[in-house]
C-alpha cells in the first residue's frame, strides 16, 4: 500500500485558518496511524530549559524524536494539539511551530491550561499518518 495522501480542506464557508493550519485533513490510502502522547519540554536527562521559547523548541524536538522512532517526519503530522499555560505564549508558539513545520499545515488546536508540573510551560500531542 502506498504512503498516505493528505488532502487539506479549507471550505470557503468557514473562516480561513490564520495561524498556519488546515481546517480539516483527509487521509487516503494510509498504512499506519501514529498517536504521540503529550510531549513536555524535558530533555532526556530530565532537565527543563528556561523560558517559553526554549521549552517550546524542546517539546517540538521531543515530538520529532517520537516521529523519527517510527521512521516519520513532521510532514506526516495530521493533527497537533498544543496546551499552553499563558495567553501571551500564543504568538511565540505560532512562530516556533511554523519554523518546525515549514509549509506543512496539519489540523491544529491550541488551548490554555494548567500543566501537571508547573515548571512545564506547554505540552504538545500529535497524530501522524503514513
Amino acid at each position: 500500500m502506498p504512503s498516505a495522501q493528505i488532502v487539506s480542506h479549507n471550505p470557503a464557508a468557514v473562516h480561513p485558518p490564520a495561524g498556519g493550519y488546515s481546517m480539516g485533513l483527509e487521509l487516503t490510502q494510509h498504512r499506519r496511524l501514529w498517536f504521540i502522547s503529550g510531549q513536555v519540554p524535558e530533555r532526556s536527562d530530565g532537565t527543563v530549559p528556561e523560558g517559553f521559547e526554549a521549552q517550546c523548541e524542546q517539546a517540538w524536538r521531543n515530538v520529532i524524536e517520537v516521529l523519527a522512532a517510527a521512521g516519520l517526519g513532521v510532514e506526516h503530522l495530521v493533527k497537533v494539539t498544543t496546551f499552553l499555560t499563558e495567553r501571551d505564549q500564543v504568538v511565540p508558539n505560532r512562530a516556533i511551530r511554523r519554523t518546525v513545520l515549514g509549509e506543512h499545515r496539519p489540523a491544529l488546536t491550541v488551548v490554555i491550561v494548567e500543566t501537571v508540573d508547573s515548571k512545564w510551560l506547554l505540552e504538545i500531542e500529535a497524530i501522524a499518518a503514513e
